[in-house]
């Protein structure tokens, strides 16, 4: 994917930690369907993941593009 495919882009470490996954969840509910978030943190966001797929199971898909460290990026799609 290249940068132009990202409705919004997410840097985590800019939020403080108990609003990171909720601002996350407010651009994804944000998302229109095939619309890509590209989310930036310091370390594998596995939480998250295990968040998103308890609270929108399958209504979303995740795809690491690097795998740090020192940065970890991923792609998160609305289906």
């Amino acid at each position: 994917m290249n940068d132009t495919q990202f409705t919004a882009k997410i840097h985590a470490p800019n939020y403080d930690p108990r609003n990171r996954h909720p601002k996350i969840f407010e651009v994804f509910d944000g998302l229109k369907s095939g619309e890509f978030i590209q989310l930036s943190n310091d370390h594998d966001p596995k939480p998250l993941h295990y968040q998103l797929k308890a609270e929108r199971k399958g209504s979303f898909t995740w795809e690491y593009l690097e795998q740090g460290p020192p940065m970890w990026r991923i792609a998160i799609g609305k289906k």
